[in-house]
């Protein structure tokens, strides 16, 4: 569906059609004493009106896609158009430097190009008009038809690049806008939250700890629970782009009294099943921290994005253990570590980094491609 900006784009290629068209006619009509064959000018002239209206209409249904086959079409009766001009004017007007049929209605394809395939297509658009341009001038090019064809490469090349800036810009707009909408939204939550939930975890995990035996326990595992959720709801709302999920919003929830979690400012995107595996991994990881690591274990994860790859560390300051543990383990049939973790990162294209000995606690560090897709 065509979106505002592609809307105005289209209806600015529509304008300069159509404004050109008259142009064009004027100077027909001004010059009909000059053409050897009259009746070609104003056959031209009438195809130009007659496609002027149909481009108008089909570039505004098609928006904001218009197909290689109309863009085509387009661009072989402007050529054509140009071509035309010998067959109106003799050899000594056309080397006079007298104008072409369509003048300035032939760039009118260019722009459209330009708007459909960026500035790679408006600069072959343009190449194909001026080189139309430069066949029907081949006896005496003047330096005002290579000004042209100057003109027609760079109008095209500036147009798509142009859009193209126009469209990121959109799309970061666009962006900005739902994360302001999720914030505010978050905010409004958080709120409520803090005045109900919060407030009484932190009075269960008070009391507990007063009242102490069983309820202690409850009062830590409330301590925790209040902890977790204080992290998610003041945790950014995530960003998404087409198919990528933020990394840091699938890790943060991890975060209690005895986890930290540590991530960039910005956000740090993979495509989405990436990122669920990533996360489904560190989950793992954490786990073994619960179950290994020994009573009293803290845990942390940092994630840092180098741009070309995402890597994700979790370290503990447990038991550890000897790292031949680990062959042991899978040689044994018990393939937590081998399956849950590091099948998971060879899966994406990333590495898996198990550093660990007794007494100093375990590091698991998880490199993960940008450029894998899933």
């Amino acid at each position: 569906m065509p979106t505002g900006l592609d809307r105005a784009l289209w209806r600015a290629v529509a304008a300069f059609r159509v404004l050109s068209l008259g142009y064009a006619g004027g100077l027909i009509v001004h010059h009909r004493h000059l053409y050897d064959r009259p009746v070609v000018a104003w056959s031209v002239l009438g195809g130009m009106a007659v496609w002027t209206v149909l481009a108008t209409k089909l570039y505004a249904v098609r928006a904001p896609h218009p197909g290689a086959l109309l863009l085509v079409i387009d661009l072989t009766l402007a050529v054509g158009a140009v071509l035309a001009t010998r067959a109106a004017l003799s050899a000594d007007r056309i080397a006079a430097g007298d104008p072409t049929l369509p003048v300035a209605w032939a760039a009118a394809p260019v722009l459209a190009w330009g708007v459909a395939a960026g500035p790679l297509g408006g600069a072959l658009a343009g190449l194909a008009v001026s080189a139309a341009d430069l066949v029907e001038r081949w006896s005496a090019p003047s330096e005002a038809t290579i000004n042209g064809v100057v003109l027609l490469l760079l109008g095209g090349l500036v147009v798509g690049y142009v859009v193209q800036l126009a469209r990121a810009a959109q799309a970061q707009l666009a962006r900005a806008v739902q994360i302001e909408a999720a914030t505010r939204e978050r905010d409004r939550l958080a709120a409520r939250i803090h005045d109900s939930v919060l407030q009484v975890l932190a009075l269960v995990a008070r009391r507990g700890g007063e009242i102490g035996g069983d309820a202690a326990e409850l009062g830590r595992l409330a301590g925790e629970q209040e902890i977790a959720l204080r992290t998610l709801v003041a945790s950014p709302p995530q960003a998404t782009q087409a198919g990528s999920s933020d990394l840091r919003a699938l890790l943060t929830p991890y975060a209690s009294s005895t986890v930290s979690v540590a991530a960039p400012a910005e956000s740090v995107l993979l495509s989405t099943d990436a990122a669920r595996d990533v996360a489904d991994a560190v989950a793992a990881a954490l786990d073994n921290v619960a179950r290994h690591a020994g009573a009293g274990a803290r845990a942390w994860v940092l994630v840092e994005d180098e741009g070309t790859a995402v890597v994700v560390t979790v370290r503990d300051d447990g038991e550890g253990f000897a790292l031949g543990r680990l062959e042991e383990a899978a040689g044994s049939g018990r393939l937590g570590v081998d399956r849950s973790i590091r099948g998971r990162i060879r899966a994406l294209g990333g590495d898996l980094a198990v550093t660990s000995s007794p007494g100093v606690g375990t590091e698991v560090e998880m490199r993960v491609p940008r450029t894998h897709q899933g």
